[in-house]
């Protein structure tokens, strides 16, 4: 679930970052970011898709994700992830197993839905690129060119609906040319979300093997 979670990272930019990036993209995202913390929660149904075409390579899937504060509950791929605050819950029903593990803020590689749509926090350029008309929306691209050469991805593209400051969506470029696309399909906020839909109930589970990790 990484690459889904990089993608759903939010735009969090300090102001070393800020000097040498386009005003005007830093404005625009600025104003995605204030309307997405100005939110209580939000539920989001999105395509994922992920292309090369050198290598003849072409999947996509459909998920959603539910978000509150550091919360989450993400479906994804015949899985669902749950995370209460304090742990990790990975729920595979094929397997008839649940792994449940420490969130471990210091490390790098349990980054979380709940910091989706804000996770530019250092180490990116931005500009404007193109506007785009999609089926009667104004899609206003923002690029981010990673600074560090060494970085897995070689840029990024964030599509934000000129209108409702939301993002429509988000494409990540790889060295290889390998084409990661994250869509909204649809995009709620303030749902009426009980405090156990981020909670983990493991009597419903109680014929699945529980693995939990240190």
């Amino acid at each position: 679930m990484k690459t889904l979670s990089l993608i759903f990272l939010t735009l969090l930019i300090p102001n070393a970052v800020i000097a040498q990036n386009d005003n005007e993209a830093k404005a625009l995202v600025k104003e995605v970011l204030d309307k997405v913390e100005s939110y209580d929660n939000f539920v989001i149904d999105f395509t994922y898709s992920l292309e090369n075409k050198e290598q003849n390579m072409n999947q996509e899937t459909r998920g959603d994700v539910s978000i509150k504060d550091e919360k989450y509950v993400l479906n994804l791929m015949g899985t669902t992830q749950i995370f209460d605050g304090e742990d990790i819950y990975t729920i595979v029903p094929e397997d008839d197993e649940v792994t449940i593990s420490s969130y471990d803020e210091a490390n790098n590689e349990q980054i979380t839905p709940s910091k989706m749509l804000t996770f530019y926090q250092d180490g990116y350029r931005f500009k404007m690129d193109l506007l785009q008309d999609v089926k009667g929306r104004k899609i206003q691209y923002v690029e981010l060119i990673p600074m560090d050469s060494n970085n897995e991805m070689k840029k990024i593209l964030l599509g934000i609906d000129k209108q409702t400051k939301h993002i429509y969506n988000l494409i990540q470029i790889q060295p290889d040319n390998t084409k990661i696309e994250f869509r909204v399909t649809k995009f709620k906020t303030n749902e009426p979300l009980s405090a156990k839909h981020f909670q983990f109930e493991r009597s419903k589970y109680a014929d699945y093997y529980i693995n939990e990790l240190d």
